[in-house]
């Protein structure tokens, strides 16, 4: 039976013998597996065909290959373990009901944990993507089409309020942290389409540390968020919009100005607890029109940063857009919505993409480095091809 609202994407290359177990692996070892699932409480009472730690390697290899069905994926995997683990007898297959249920045994707490635990930043200072010392990271969000069933619209929602306009598919709304460096996507929260992304955001903040330069968007800044945010040691590069009140405080020698931020008309008027901050404002023009650009940051001293280079370094935030682009057009695929009919499975299945690709980015980052190279100039789609076609490497497995 297809999928609910699932369009399989035309294939031009056969199925690999075995899932990337390896890659998977390697980034994701067993044994950390094997702690998550006990955490959180996803492991059997007693032996199974297949058990949360097989499960967690098939969820992530549902991500790695998209356009396949359920039970091709699952074969590829039990041939890659039955490769890895050396036995002779072959593994049972098991049937597409038995897959269900292990997978709704499995649930996403298991699949948020893991990533949760494992996607840190990895990016050398040696590489691109750091400013004065600082790891540029951005947040930003997107969207991602799924399974049309009634379970799945009513706990996601869809585009469009009236019968005139509706998406064809209810959608999960993702908010990510990105290391600009390295494309990884280093923290993420999901939730309805409704929800607004400055909301969401503050399920990240966790993530941030000093070692960071935060760059956001103007629909982000609050000023309680902001001050959070700062809070955490993180340095931040926020733009806000045109007709914030900023007072200049100080005009320094590059253009840039001091000010303060206030949580509101009364606060800023009786000038209680502000967040000192240095504006940057400067207009970019693509020859037919100008866009003006005003941004906030924590770092005050134009002698260790240029307002020039706050702008610059502000440019690659766009770098998160290409980053989400790798996993729902060149990951995923086009015209491909997410497979699983119920809330909790679309909630597993979100992190398994988002697990998959940090796997496949911190290969990247390691050959790049191995090499010399800078991660960004390593195609993505020729190592996502490759994990698709290579052999299981040697992970060490005990099934």
């Amino acid at each position: 039976m297809a999928r609910s609202g699932w369009v399989k994407p035309e294939r031009t290359e056969r199925l690999s013998d075995h899932v990337s177990l390896g890659v998977l692996a390697k980034v994701f070892p067993p044994r950390l597996v094997d702690e998550v699932v006990a955490k959180v409480g996803a492991g059997e009472q007693r032996s199974r065909l297949l058990p949360s730690w097989m499960m967690v390697y098939y969820v992530m290899a549902l991500a790695l290959h998209a356009a396949a069905s359920y039970e091709e994926v699952m074969r590829s995997l039990l041939g890659g373990l039955q490769w890895i683990s050396h036995r002779t007898s072959e593994w049972t297959m098991p049937t597409k009901a038995a897959i269900f249920k292990a997978r709704t045994r499995l649930g996403s707490e298991v699949m948020i944990e893991l990533f949760d635990q494992v996607a840190k930043p990895f990016g050398p200072q040696t590489q691109r993507g750091f400013l004065a010392g600082l790891r540029l990271v951005s947040v930003d969000g997107t969207t991602m089409d799924i399974a049309d069933t009634p379970a799945n619209e009513q706990a996601y929602g869809r585009p469009g309020t009236n019968t005139n306009f509706k998406s064809a598919y209810p959608q999960a709304r993702i908010l990510g942290l990105v290391e600009c460096g390295t494309h990884a996507i280093i923290g993420a929260v999901t939730g309805p389409y409704s929800m607004a992304e400055n909301d969401m955001y503050l399920g990240l903040q966790h993530k941030l540390d000093p070692s960071m330069l935060l760059m956001a968007d103007r629909g982000f800044f609050s000023y309680r968020s902001f001050k959070d945010s700062a809070a955490t040691g993180a340095q931040l590069l926020w733009r806000v919009r045109g007709n914030m009140v900023l007072p200049v405080l100080e005009e320094l020698e590059d253009g840039s100005y001091l000010s303060a931020v206030y949580e509101g008309t009364k606060q800023r008027r009786n000038k209680v607890d502000p967040v000192p901050v240095r504006v940057v404002e400067y207009a970019v023009s693509n020859g037919a029109e100008a866009s003006e650009f005003r941004l906030l940051t924590t770092l005050l001293d134009p002698g260790g940063v240029s307002a020039q280079e706050l702008a610059e370094a502000y440019a690659k935030r766009w770098e998160i857009e290409l980053c989400f682009k790798e996993m729902k057009t060149h990951q995923r695929g086009p015209s491909v919505v997410l497979r699983s009919k119920t809330p909790e499975g679309v909630l597993q299945e979100i992190y398994g993409y988002l697990c998959t690709h940090y796997a496949l980015r911190t290969l990247i980052g390691e050959v790049a480095l191995e090499f010399g190279e800078d991660p960004l100039r390593v195609s993505f789609t020729r190592t996502l091809r490759a994990a698709r076609r290579s052999m299981a490497g040697q992970p060490g497995f005990s099934p």
